[in-house]
């Protein structure tokens, strides 16, 4: 059982609580998700079953996009509603303020974003992860790390609540968290993420994701499969087939000679899939003279 399951992840779940179950959902120990999300986050959680879990680190490297609620006037010590509040202010809501604030993140405004990720995330500093630590009340310095918003927007403003809610389209690594305190920061009032949600994964999208009793009671009906997407789908590169000879050196690992390829349409830094009959053999990479091995299946 190889390829990836577009999972709906609920709240209170954390994503290695996903994988466990899934583990147990699709009976065996190849599993791994290819991003994190928080435990009160909803959303998008693409998971890797089998072979394709060696595909997790291409999957996980994709664009993501999210809708997050901030509300003005509260810090907390994780960035969320979640944690301990550190801060209140006084809030003017301003919607014009609020826009032009959030428009100053776009990449077209500043280009790549340089952001300190909060101290309750997983990211290792010094050989320990940062949420360690700030359980035990420490705060130690973040090297700010540069991430993209390529697109960001205000989707409906609630001066009720204090509250906006944002859709923000972002490389790997982005904290929203972060985001909204960055927000808050800029407008002077302070502000927490209060809600998240997770709507695409690169070209995995929530209206196709599956919850995990669906995919329980799949696995119990013998009809699991059906929800499994093949790799080459999900990473569609050109496919290459191969002779039984160029086969030998493949399964060895070694680089394809273009000469033992054939006919092709390539260039350098261009990724292939290689194939023997109707098996996947791996995903491999061209330069001017062969095919190298990227990833084995």
């Amino acid at each position: 059982m190889t390829g990836i399951i577009n999972v709906y992840k609920e709240k209170s779940y954390t994503s290695h609580d996903v994988v466990a179950i899934m583990r147990r959902i699709a009976g065996t120990k190849k599993v791994g998700h290819t991003g994190t999300l928080d435990p009160d986050a909803t959303g998008v959680l693409p998971v890797c079953i089998g072979r394709a879990t060696k595909l997790a680190e291409y999957l996980a490297s994709e664009d993501k996009t999210y809708i997050a609620e901030v509300i003005l006037g509260i810090e907390t010590n994780t960035g969320d509603i979640s944690g301990e509040i550190t801060a209140t202010q006084m809030v003017k809501f301003d919607e014009d303020a609020i826009e032009q604030a959030v428009q100053s993140f776009h990449f077209n405004e500043r280009g790549e974003y340089m952001q300190i990720p909060p101290m309750y995330s997983a990211i290792k500093i010094g050989g320990k992860k940062l949420y360690e630590l700030a359980r035990k009340g420490e705060t130690i310095d973040r090297p700010a790390r540069p991430v993209i918003i390529h697109d960001i927007k205000v989707l409906r403003f609630e001066p009720e609540k204090n509250a906006f809610t944002i859709e923000v389209k972002c490389s790997k690594g982005t904290y929203i968290r972060s985001l909204a305190t960055d927000i808050g920061q800029m407008l002077g009032c302070g502000a927490t993420m209060s809600e998240l949600v997770r709507t695409k994964s690169g070209m995995f999208s929530i209206d196709s994701a599956i919850k995990l009793e669906e995919l329980k009671q799949a696995s119990e009906d013998e009809k699991l499969a059906k929800f499994i997407l093949p790799v080459d789908e999900l990473l569609p590169y050109p496919k290459i087939y191969i002779s039984d000879e160029a086969l030998k050196r493949a399964l060895n690992g070694n680089p394809l000679p273009l000469s033992t390829i054939g006919e092709m349409d390539n260039s350098e830094g261009q990724k292939f899939w290689i194939y023997s009959d109707d098996k996947i053999i791996g995903l491999y990479i061209s330069d001017s003279k062969k095919l190298c091995v990227e990833v084995m299946m």
